[in-house]
């Protein structure tokens, strides 16, 4: 299909109706051609975990591939063949306006990440849900990826575990995952 489709969600009975997203042909020609003949991979099973206690009582760390990096950290390396496989801590006080987003893909427009990161970095939001109790409470850090990573071996093998590593150590239960 050349679109995204629009779809209906029917939810207590409101009805709620989704613009049409996009479409392939408003990408450059090399994009277009990128996106169909990627060979995109499917995880099967997908990894799940349930929670194991109420939102009220959980602790979230917010996960985001919009490659956002504050001032002083390394910027993700574009040269790298494949894609920056690693990630950059974010601190949960970190003003989220002196985060500086270094996604390189084209295929999307940033302008809207830079008027407001919480589009693909939620904290105001996170801490906005443990002050109304809603969640427990947020992480100490929170993980910044690349998003544009067409080689992800290395990603899976080593930068995925050394992320889990620090979420468990952290004690996180819930990772909100936003993808960009």
């Amino acid at each position: 299909p050349t679109c995204l489709v629009a779809w209906e969600l029917e939810n207590r009975g409101t009805t709620c109706h989704a613009q049409l997203m996009g479409d392939l042909n408003e990408f450059s020609v090399p994009v277009r051609l990128f996106l169909k003949a990627y060979p995109w991979r499917k995880i099967d099973p997908i990894p799940w975990a349930r929670r194991k206690r109420p939102l009220s009582e959980c602790r979230l760390a917010l996960v985001s591939t919009a490659a956002f990096v504050l001032p002083g950290q390394k910027p993700f390396d574009e040269p790298i063949r494949g894609g920056d496989f690693g990630f950059r801590e974010i601190p949960c006080d970190a003003d989220i306006h002196r985060l500086i987003e270094s996604h390189r893909s084209e295929s999307f427009d940033h302008a809207g990440i830079h008027q407001d990161p919480n589009l693909a970095f939620p904290i105001d939001r996170a801490r906005e849900l443990a002050g109304r109790g809603r969640i427990g409470s947020v992480n100490r850090r929170h993980l910044s990826f690349m998003g544009t990573i067409t080689a992800p071996g290395r990603l899976v093998k080593q930068s995925a575990p050394a992320a889990a590593r620090l979420l468990v150590e952290d004690a996180v239960d819930v990772a909100l995952l936003v993808p960009v």
